[in-house]
């Protein structure tokens, strides 16, 4: 890792900033093998950008594609202030040989370090700081206070896994209370008092003095203040009735700080935030209920289940935390099992949960759900399991393969949860099973479901020929007041819906297209200029695709635009569009990274995938790399390309971060598929390396 700390630029005495300092210092890196990527620019916003960038610079300047390489990208450029000032650690990424990128980088330019994350970690570049003779800073370091409030520990989950934060020195306490001492000012007292409380050393005093600052800038939205946890536990901890009208104010927030000092009170506030709907208390509410009146999880879970509203999210929610509740009990009483085997562990849980007569069948629903891709976990790692048999690991297994189409029939994901979970899952829906098409379309007519859901929904039902009429009329009198609104899908696998369900009107020829079309022509809003052009799609002609060919070469950003061109020559030319793309491998005009993805994501015309880059952990863009790499109606060169793409996938360099997870024999089955074609040309700019990945 690499870690800068901020000089900020002083305008009067013309001190260079930070940021100015390490541009200098960058663009003389360089040479032996080794490549320095010019500074990022908000196009380079990922670790897939960042070596898609190393491509075409490769590419352009002949530079060998075996030459290791380093860069940062926006969101580690977020280290730099406005003002060019470094207030946080900068992470630099890489690609190729790490101990060749190691030397390229050097110590880093003057006043600053490099800490190296290892063979899978980023590097880190830090201001270099004095420590007094107790490892104190001068509290006027802004990058120094920083450095030894990251080494005491000043966040809430500091520590959380090995009993807690370490103890302070008498020195370093002192120092901490010192920074409290008299008026405080909530934009930096926060650290302080975090890193006190931590260790359950807020004094009254400060406690009051800071909530009252708290409440004074911050009036009527105490939830924006990062610094509410401290004085809030504080509160909690030291029985404080101001503690309540906090807790009210804050919502869903402060469910796990309630948890943690349970009482009837904080019971009765976690369940009236369940209840109203927000499903992020759930796993408080279990804990306290466990904590306050029944130390049986599954008798907990079943009591609360029966309280619960009907939503799937909720439902799952509990069972993820009568899992946690089960999982950490049984490693209690195995203490010598490894993480391996608590994984196991936990995924058989899933499995004997959805066939548990003793829980309600809502849970048993969540149950069967969450069991999906861990079965086959359960039966691997069946001898593993620590106290339990390997027959009844089977049995559970059985039971369960019996019992879950029907648990799951008529039902689907939460629609409203995190992207990636629904992303994840896509692979599942290659091809809709007769039960997912009436769900999907009911999730479709039902006027609570979200942008997201209808997207998700919409895409599956357009892109496999099932969308209909019916569809397009649900979603009419909603599209001008929902659908004209940005919603990003950089990183899904699914367009915006709007220019679905516009794909879907002109595909049926319907007259709803006429306004559709219409909205898509007007100037504003701003953000549906280039989204615009994905509507192209349907109901294709020869003008329409020139438009769409037009924007592809003149070297705008594409976020499926190319994509979309060679779908839309697919249907025009009634051919696969794999033959398509194809055609355009060393077409002038034409960014060959971006072909690359598109070859591998139009593997399926059936269910293209329209993530903005190539995903590393993603299961359906191994299977479609293999597919590619093996179709014999492509040219040796196109087979490269998906040979080189799955290469750089996660299933053998990362495999715990492929989703869902891979059993060993998976990862077998990958190894033996590559070292099979390990003579086969097919090589990337590096390997894709430099941290767990962030996009």
């Amino acid at each position: 890792m690499v870690v800068l700390v901020g000089l900020t630029t002083n305008r009067r005495t013309g001190q260079r900033s930070d940021l100015s300092r390490v541009k200098t210092w960058w663009r003389g890196l360089g040479g032996d093998g080794f490549v320095a990527l010019p500074p990022p620019t908000r196009s380079r916003y990922t670790q897939s950008d960042g070596h898609e960038d190393a491509a075409e610079l490769f590419a352009a300047q002949g530079i060998a594609e075996g030459a290791s390489f380093a860069y940062w990208h926006w969101q580690s450029h977020a280290a730099f202030d406005r003002s060019g000032a470094l207030t946080g650690q900068l992470y630099l990424h890489w690609g190729g040989d790490h101990a060749t990128v190691a030397a390229g980088l050097g110590e880093g330019p003057p006043g600053y370090r490099i800490v190296s994350g290892g063979p899978q970690g980023a590097f880190q570049l830090d201001r270099l700081t004095e420590q007094d003779a107790d490892g104190l800073p001068d509290p006027q370091d802004e990058a120094g206070v920083r450095q030894f409030l990251d080494r005491i520990g000043a966040s809430r989950h500091h520590g959380a896994g090995q009993g807690g934060p370490a103890p302070l020195t008498g020195a370093e306490e002192h120092w901490l209370h010192d920074r409290l001492a008299g008026p405080v000012e909530p934009a930096t007292a926060h650290r302080f008092a975090a890193a006190l409380e931590l260790r359950e050393a807020l004094t009254p005093d400060e406690t009051s003095r800071l909530l009252a600052a708290w409440q004074e800038e911050y009036a009527g939205r105490l939830s924006a203040w990062p610094g509410w946890w401290p004085v809030l536990n504080a509160l909690l901890r030291q029985e404080r009735e101001e503690a309540w009208d906090v807790a009210a104010a804050l919502g869903p927030a402060a469910a796990d700080a309630l948890s943690e000092h349970p009482s009837g009170q904080a019971l009765a506030a976690l369940r009236a935030t369940v209840l109203a709907g927000d499903d992020r208390a759930v796993p408080a509410w279990f804990r306290t209920h466990r904590t306050l009146h029944e130390p049986d999880p599954l008798r907990a879970a079943r009591t609360l289940s029966e309280e619960l509203p009907a939503r799937a999210a909720a439902q799952a929610a509990l069972l993820d935390a009568l899992r946690t509740a089960v999982t950490k009990d049984w490693r209690t009483t195995h203490p010598d099992a490894d993480r391996s085997a608590a994984q196991a562990f936990s995924a058989l849980t899933a499995v004997r949960f959805a066939t548990d007569g003793r829980l309600p069948h809502p849970l048993r629903v969540a149950a069967a759900r969450a069991a999906y891709d861990q079965v086959a976990h359960v039966r691997e790692e069946a001898a593993r399991l620590t106290g339990i048999g390997e027959a009844e690991a089977f049995a559970a297994a059985d039971r369960y393969e019996a019992a879950r189409d029907g648990l799951l029939a008529g039902t689907g994901p939460d629609l409203t949860g995190y992207v990636g979970g629904l992303c994840d899952i896509w692979h599942r829906y290659r091809t809709l099973s007769p039960a997912d098409i009436p769900w999907l379309r009911a999730q479709v007519a039902d006027p609570a479901t979200g942008v997201q859901g209808i997207a998700f929904c919409l895409e599956l039902l357009h892109a496999h020929g099932e969308a209909t009429e019916t569809e397009l009329l649900a979603l009419l009198p909603r599209w001008r007041k929902e659908l004209t609104k940005q919603y990003r899908t950089t990183y899904t696998e699914w367009r915006h819906p709007l220019v679905t369900l516009t794909c879907l009107a002109l595909d049926l020829r319907h007259p709803a297209a006429d306004d559709l079309l219409a909205w898509w022509a007007k100037p504003k809003p701003l953000w549906k200029a280039p989204v615009g052009l994905l509507t192209h799609l349907g109901a294709p002609d020869e003008t329409r695709a020139a438009a769409l060919w037009e924007f592809v070469v003149s070297g705008a950003h594409d976020t499926g635009h190319l994509m979309t061109w060679v779908l839309t020559r697919a249907r025009l030319d009634g051919t696969h569009p794999l033959l398509v793309a194809e055609r355009l491998i060393g077409e002038p005009g034409i960014r060959q990274h971006v072909l690359h993805r598109v070859l591998i994501g139009v593997a399926d015309p059936a269910q293209p995938l329209w993530h903005y880059a190539l995903d590393p952990r993603s299961r359906g863009w191994w299977q479609r790399a293999q597919e590619v790499a093996d179709d014999p109606r492509l040219s040796a060169g196109a087979r490269a390309i998906g040979l080189a793409a799955a290469r750089r996938h996660y299933v053998l360099r990362y495999p715990d971060q492929v989703r869902p997870a891979l059993t060993e024999g998976e990862r077998s089955e990958a190894r033996a598929w590559l070292d099979a074609r390990a003579h086969l040309p097919g090589r990337s700019p590096g390997a894709r390396t430099g941290g767990p990945a962030d996009d």
